[in-house]
């Protein structure tokens, strides 16, 4: 077996690398209808494009819809592998302040307190965040508690261009066509739908958009949409016994017909949820949306039918109309997909250990864009990128952790899969 000499050389060109992503601004937006979501997509897409033509990678490509695509040439004489991917996808969750991030660099982090902010005080405690503790003596990057950091998934694009790039410089490391793949608009679940993934060219891929070292998870929550639009009728407040209908108060309402125990907050492992993610309301109308979340497919479709039910039952209390539903779906999960294709997860599985990491084979509460790409018909589990405390100002990322991703990386490339 090989030994990666992954340096400190290399380090600091992977910490640089994803210090350069995050700083550009790349929030998604649910709201918008067109892909990329948002124009600043666009920024970190040309900016990512144009670094993979300058390190040198194969037929670099990127689409009307900002899908990047490259390749790290086969230096095999006898090329018999099958051709491996690894996705990432650059956009930035939408549910906290994506722009102006201010990464800092804890270096030999000593398990205290970290005040990430000396003026307003945001602190990121190991009394809060316990997973803190595992990474004494590491070197760690947080925000400056204005806005998220942006490791999901910033940090799996920075260790699968590390990767790519480490390879091109060792080709004693013997591997096959190695394809690579940024997407938008993950985080608002939309990462795959323009994928073209006869284009990408490969025989299955991994999504390096896990959490913590050792994660790999082949099965995920099933996941839809549900807007409700609430229509109310506003009249002077002075005039409006009788006639008005405030729709804000009618939004509490229907709030409230939903099980309380079934929150993200309060359910956990293979429980599924209703998560109110957006309110917005005024008497005339309101707007109310959700994500359906659930593994099992007779409880997620029940689930659905299940919010259906309670606006018919709202109209027939408050009058036919007075509600409206619609709902999308977002992925399915993906663990059907590997029926006669375990081989996959058995390669990820080997080259964690071969890193010297021990797997943690587990379902994602949640989904990437591998989901929707296996029923696409490129079977894609997921893989850890080491982020933590994901869309929000606690989160942070480890950089010996995205080093240890990167050397994953280079295992699953080696030129063993034939066998």
């Amino acid at each position: 077996m090989i030994t990666i000499d992954f340096n400190l050389d290399w380090k600091l060109k992977l910490q640089n690398r994803f210090i350069n992503y995050v700083k550009i601004y790349s929030t998604s937006d649910p709201e918008s209808d067109t892909t990329p979501s948002t124009p600043q997509q666009w920024d970190i897409a040309q900016y990512i494009f144009e670094e993979l033509k300058t390190l040198g990678l194969s037929d670099v490509s990127m689409d009307e819809n900002g899908y990047i695509y490259a390749y790290v040439p086969s230096n095999l004489e006898n090329d018999t592998e099958p051709v491996v991917g690894f996705i990432s996808h650059y956009d930035t969750s939408p549910d906290f302040n994506g722009k102006d991030v201010k990464p800092q660099i804890w270096d030999d982090y000593d398990g205290k307190d970290l005040v990430l902010n000396a003026e307003t005080g945001f602190t990121l405690s190991p009394s809060k965040f316990e997973t803190l503790k595992e990474y004494i003596g590491k070197t760690l990057i947080t925000t400056d508690g204005t806005s998220l950091l942006g490791a999901d998934d910033k940090a799996g694009i920075a260790e699968i261009v590390t990767a790519a790039e480490f390879l091109l410089a060792h080709p004693e490391i013997k591997h096959g066509r190695i394809a690579i793949g940024f997407t938008p608009d993950e985080e608002i679940g939309r990462g795959a739908h323009k994928f073209n993934v006869e284009k990408f060219g490969a025989e299955w891929a991994y999504t390096m958009d896990g959490s913590e070292v050792g994660e790999l998870e082949y099965e995920n929550f099933n996941a839809a949409g549900a807007v409700v639009q609430i229509h109310g009728l506003s009249v002077h407040p002075g005039y409006a016994f009788g006639k008005m209908v405030n729709a804000s108060l009618l939004a509490a309402e229907f709030i409230k017909m939903l099980p309380e125990n079934e929150t993200p907050s309060t359910t956990r492992n293979f429980e599924g949820f209703y998560h109110l993610t957006d309110l917005k309301s005024d008497v005339s109308e309101a707007k109310i949306q959700y994500i359906i979340r659930d593994h099992d497919n007779e409880k997620f479709e029940a689930r659905k039918k299940f919010i259906t039910d309670q606006v018919a039952a709202f109209n027939k209390k408050f009058g036919e109309g007075t509600a409206e539903i619609e709902i999308k779906e977002q992925y399915r999960n993906m663990k059907q997909q590997f029926e006669g294709k375990m081989h996959i997860v058995d390669i990820a599985e080997q080259a964690l250990k071969d890193a010297n990491i021990e797997p943690k084979i587990k379902a994602i509460r949640g989904g990437t864009d591998g989901a929707q790409l296996s029923y696409m018909g490129l079977p894609c589990p997921n893989i850890f990128a080491g982020g933590m405390n994901f869309h929000g100002p606690y989160e942070y990322v480890c950089l010996e952790s995205m080093e240890k991703a990167v050397k994953v990386i280079v295992n699953i490339a080696k030129a063993v899969k034939k066998r």
